[in-house]
């Protein structure tokens, strides 16, 4: 099978063009260091040419109210620039609660980008997942300065990238869904539930102050953000995640 991998450069991206190149597909990575520019659509139709699925992993540079049009517009240039191609699969990930957080503009920029997808003219999946274990760094400098990391007691349900990439290759080879899956981790913690694991695992001396004005993640209320029961959950526990980060990798 040819799949096309927009945003097959960044964190998600590289690890599935790997993960799908292991299981003997034909993968092209596309992205802007390879000439793809989804804004423009320039270098799309070289992309796709053959391809019979598409994997969109692009993000936004924003986390602000310029998100809503960076996927506008790349979600319409993907979907004219598949069509073209006879593309028969458009996959796009998202995020497990999205529609459920109007209050935050890179969430509804996220559902918009869903929307426009399943009004588009080719079979699809959206593959929504929790936040990435691999995240929580950035999520704690929000709001950290020498002593304190201050985070809202915000239910989440972490995941692992490599994680995330099986569940997208899963779906990406097999029969659009026409649909959503969700996908989380094994467990839920507190946001600073979570800060404080990772900042005790570090023997770092900062204490977490538990703060609901804190963040981004301040603005999300009750469990929205996770998955229902219908969702697949993955294999790979946080503090097992940890331990191998910290152990390295085996020689």
């Amino acid at each position: 099978m040819k799949i096309t991998v927009i945003g097959g450069t960044g964190l998600i991206g590289s690890q599935l063009v790997s993960r799908l190149r292991e299981a003997g597909h034909d993968v092209v990575a596309a992205s802007l260091s390879s000439g793809v520019d989804l804004l423009t659509g320039a270098g799309l139709d070289q992309a796709l040419e053959g391809a019979d699925t598409v994997v969109n992993v692009t993000n936004s540079p924003t986390f602000d109210d310029a998100s809503p049009d960076f996927f506008r517009t790349t979600m319409g240039n993907l979907l004219t620039a598949g069509e073209r191609a006879g593309v028969r699969h458009q996959v796009v990930l998202s995020i497990v609660g999205v529609d459920r957080v109007p209050q935050l503009d890179y969430y509804r920029a996220k559902t918009l980008q869903e929307d426009l997808l399943r009004t588009g003219p080719t079979p699809y999946s959206i593959v929504r997942v929790t936040q990435f274990f691999e995240f929580m760094d950035a999520v704690m400098s929000w709001t950290a300065d020498d002593h304190t990391v201050r985070l809202p007691a915000t239910p989440i349900q972490p995941i692992a990238t490599a994680d995330v990439v099986e569940a997208l290759a899963d779906v990406a080879t097999a029969e659009p869904l026409d649909g959503t899956l969700d996908v989380a981790g094994p467990d839920v913690f507190t946001l600073d539930e979570l800060g404080r694991l990772t900042l005790s695992d570090r023997q770092e001396q900062r204490t977490v102050v538990t703060d609901a004005e804190a963040g981004m993640f301040a603005a999300v209320s009750g469990d929205v953000l996770i998955a229902g029961p219908d969702a697949r959950l993955a294999p790979t526990h946080y503090k097992d995640w940890l331990d191998s980060r910290r152990q390295g990798p085996k020689a």
